[in-house]
């Protein structure tokens, strides 16, 4: 009820401030009828009146019991050694850029360096408005294809990276969690992923056994906090696991199929032999693949969202490429 009443107050109030908006811009057109030299403003005031409904209308589409909260995602390479290493430190990237330019909060838990380059795996968390109901039309499979900078025969390559996400959950949801269930191991860090890692003497490693889920947190200085930490991820993949599990005896009762399934390819992004990142679901591409990768991913989002709203989400493929 609760969540309800503010979701109702927040529209009210953005109502209230397109409707403003919209009676300034009409003051400032006369003013320019009139030969006033406003129209500099009327520009500014149309763009921002445009990203105020782009706003709007996005927040509309994530009605979801958890689409408000925080984000804890995890970035993990697909076979083949360096070469999907080194992707999967770029999706990362890539998230990272994306919650810098939206202005949320980021934080890796952790990151296990490769072998030679790149990320064998990472854990973060972004907090910010609606950044799990954003994040979760990102989870996927994530396709490279590119001249190696690791083949010196300068041959073309196939690499894979996935993104996984879940909703940070506030410490009220009950779930139970027997420490008689757990393996907790405790490691030194060696920080040799980079700049994006910060060494410590007590980082900590949970194994849940009964399902085999292991959570890793290597960012606070305390073994403590860093133990708090990995335990907080650890609550949110079990509820998200339970969640799963009941939509999926639903879906089996129901009979229905789902188009799309967690873990599934999602997007490619191409720079050899031309440039094109495209959704496979949705099928919005875009040409400058590298400011994709720099993290402007919102349109992606943005189409993602209007598709699954309005019931037109495809499957996604590789046959149309």
């Amino acid at each position: 009820m609760l969540q309800r009443r503010r979701r109702l107050d927040e529209d009210v109030t953005l109502l209230k401030s397109l409707r403003q908006r919209t009676d300034d811009l009409v003051v400032l057109r006369e003013w320019l009828d009139a030969g006033e030299d406003v129209g500099g403003d009327l520009v500014r005031g149309l763009d921002d009146l445009q990203g105020q409904v782009e706003a709007g209308e996005i927040k509309k589409m994530l009605g979801g019991e958890h689409d408000a909260k925080n984000a804890i995602i995890t970035v993990h390479p697909g076979a083949g050694g360096t070469e999907s290493q080194d992707w999967a430190e770029m999706i990362l990237r890539m998230y990272l850029r994306w919650a810098e330019r939206r202005g949320f909060k980021r934080e890796l838990l952790e990151a296990q360096p490769g072998d030679e380059a790149g990320i064998k795996s990472a854990t973060l968390t972004i907090s910010g408005e609606y950044a799990y109901g954003l994040l979760a039309a990102e989870a996927g499979v994530h396709r490279l294809v590119r001249i190696s900078p690791f083949d010196q025969a300068a041959r073309r390559h196939t690499s894979f990276a996935s993104l996984y996400v879940w909703p940070e959950l506030p410490d009220d949801v009950d779930i139970s969690i027997d420490e008689k269930e757990l393996r907790i191991d405790t490691y030194r860090s060696s920080g040799a992923g980079g700049q994006h890692v910060n060494v410590t003497d007590s980082a900590v490693r949970i194994t849940h056994l009964p399902t085999g889920i292991v959570v890793s947190c290597q960012n606070e200085r305390s073994q403590h906090k860093n133990k708090d930490v990995a335990m907080k991820v650890l609550r949110s993949r079990l509820f998200d696991m339970k969640l799963k599990e009941q939509q999926a005896e639903l879906d089996r009762l129901g009979g229905e199929k789902k188009d799309i399934a967690f873990g599934s390819q999602i997007r490619s992004y191409v720079l050899h032999p031309y440039q094109m990142a495209k959704d496979h679901r949705t099928k919005y591409q875009e040409g400058d693949v590298m400011r994709v990768l720099d993290g402007d991913i919102d349109a992606f989002i943005k189409t993602y969202l209007m598709a699954k709203s309005s019931g037109t989400l495809g499957v996604a493929s590789l046959d149309d490429e």
